[in-house]
């Protein structure tokens, strides 16, 4: 597990967008939080500066207290798993090589570029699979799956990165309401039995209801709101969403 910090991090792209404005948050090692806030409201943002995929325009990352830069960018990711909303599998190779994608920021270059199965990856990428439920699945092609299993692998290839960080961008916001509380099952149960530092966007206010210790809400790039998942009011979420209110919910079983 990890303590993630921002210091006055803000991003503003070549367009003139400014995507957030300078945040300042503190992370507990071990924690599970939720990003919640409208389409456009800097989540994606937040965390793609998190894992380096993007630079800060100003502020600084830090994790257990090292500054995320260009200079330890490699050895930093290999700490921090990500799950995409969209999968990001290779869809023609088996479900077994897309889970230890995940290892490679462990090897060398040019072990990466010559990526050979060891008997040490196919014990972990078993074990991986194992846990996420798809043991029967491992030498399928990847896109034969459903969406919810493609999700799996997804988890399960940041899960063979055997890391300390785990950032979730919206990992549920293509699968039904019953898929999407096995995903979001799934995570909370490797951020409690790992420990590993957990944040995940969501749209869905009630999965944050269900699964956040602390929600952090994003409205135009700024933190709106930040407190516990009991705080989460409809006052609250009118300061996330506008008097609009919000949609996506997904209903308690």
């Amino acid at each position: 597990m990890s303590r993630i910090e921002l210091a006055s991090v803000s991003k503003t792209y070549d367009n003139g967008v400014a995507a957030l404005k300078p945040v300042t948050l503190d992370i507990a090692a071990g924690s599970f939080v939720v990003l919640l806030g409208p389409s456009g409201a800097g989540k994606s943002t937040l965390l793609r500066t998190l894992n380096g995929l993007e630079t800060p325009t100003s502020g600084e990352v830090r994790i257990d207290g090292e500054v995320l830069c260009r200079a330890n960018l490699r050895a930093m990711r290999a700490r921090i798993g990500m799950v995409f909303q969209q999968f990001n599998l290779v869809g023609r190779l088996n479900v077994m090589t897309n889970v230890l994608c995940g290892t490679l920021g462990k090897r060398s270059s040019l072990g990466s570029l010559f990526f050979l199965m060891r008997r040490a990856d196919l014990e972990l990428g078993h074990a991986v699979l194992a846990r996420v439920g798809l043991t029967d699945k491992a030498w399928e092609r990847a896109d034969r799956l459903s969406g919810g299993q493609q999700q799996r692998v997804g988890v399960g290839r940041a899960l063979a990165q055997e890391p300390a960080v785990l950032l979730a961008d919206e990992p549920v916001s293509s699968l039904d309401p019953a898929t999407s509380r096995e995903i979001m099952d799934l995570i909370s149960d490797i951020r409690r039995r790992d420990g590993i530092t957990t944040i995940v966007s969501l749209h869905q206010v009630e999965l944050a209801r269900r699964y956040a210790e602390r929600v952090i809400g994003l409205n135009d790039g700024n933190v709106v709101f930040d407190g516990p998942v009991g705080d989460l009011s409809d006052d609250v979420l009118r300061r996330i969403y506008g008097n609009g209110g919000h949609s996506g919910d997904v209903a308690d079983a």
